[in-house]
């Protein structure tokens, strides 16, 4: 996985979904470059996200619409 820079971090479009809470509490996630995808707690933006590969992505993305993470 390539390095991300605090400055890609930083000028990334990040996005929440439209479905969070009034307060905002919610993930964000956002397109880091080579297909990596970052992930973060909108309450905590300044903590480091976790990156993701293209390929963990969409195994997630797959998993999550079959609702393999249903609870």
């Amino acid at each position: 996985m390539d390095d991300v820079t605090e400055e890609l971090l930083q000028s990334a479009a990040w996005r929440k979904a439209t479905r969070s809470g009034e307060a905002g509490d919610c993930i964000e996630v956002a397109p880091l470059g080579d297909g990596q995808v970052g992930l973060r707690d909108s309450d905590h933006p300044e903590k480091a996200p976790y990156i993701f590969s293209p390929s963990v992505w969409a195994a997630f993305i797959d998993g999550a619409k079959k609702g393999e993470f249903d609870f």
